[in-house]
């Protein structure tokens, strides 16, 4: 008896393929981020703020107050999609390895704000956005236990969306009166509050 493979466009995909939609997501997600962590929503711009380290965590220190705690809350919401990212697009690494990767980044960001004179660099932010995007890794952890193999596809699909509503969301505050306008200064986020 013979059996012939199906037609090469009815045969499965195969499971462990990475969509096309999720890729073009995580990249629309990292340049968020970007621009949200080193503009705060502003046309990119280099120079003009003072060079500041602060490495004492959230308290105040000789010349840095204490960091506050909207800013704390909105950096750790903004990297639970990197870590939710990472779940999926890199299954096989362990929790460490997720772990660098996301200090690494949050660390890059932190060094650049440094270098292009755009921000203070803190190491607030390196300890919470690290927090926020292992907290992402465990969303990934606890949906595989919950729902198996279709996991995956449910993790791309809110990752997909979650990307979209944060455009969206981009959008409407850049269309907004609450973001600076034009020779607002350097100085302030885009909320008028001081650049972290």
């Amino acid at each position: 008896m013979t059996t012939t493979a199906p037609p090469p466009d009815q045969q499965a995909a195969p499971t462990d393929t990475v969509p096309v939609r999720l890729i073009a997501a995580f990249a629309l997600y990292l340049a968020l981020l970007i621009w949200i962590v080193l503009w705060k929503l502003e046309l990119p711009w280099v120079g003009g703020v003072d060079r500041v380290v602060k490495l004492v965590p959230f308290v105040a220190t000789d010349g840095q107050g204490a960091s506050k705690p909207a800013e704390v809350v909105i950096n750790f919401l903004l990297f639970i999609p990197l870590g939710l990212y990472l779940g999926v697009l890199a299954p096989s690494w362990r929790w460490w390895r997720t772990a660098v990767v996301l200090a690494g980044v949050s660390l890059a960001l932190e060094v650049t704000q440094f270098v292009l004179a755009i921000g203070s660099t803190d190491v607030t932010d390196i300890v919470v956005n690290t927090a926020g995007g292992l907290t992402g890794l465990a969303v990934v952890a606890v949906t595989r236990l919950v729902l198996g193999g279709r996991a995956r596809a449910v993790l791309a699909r809110v990752g997909v969306v979650t990307t979209l509503l944060a455009l969206l969301l981009v959008a409407l505050f850049i269309a907004s009166p609450l973001h600076l306008g034009p020779g607002s200064g350097r100085d302030a986020g885009p909320l008028g509050g001081e650049r972290s």
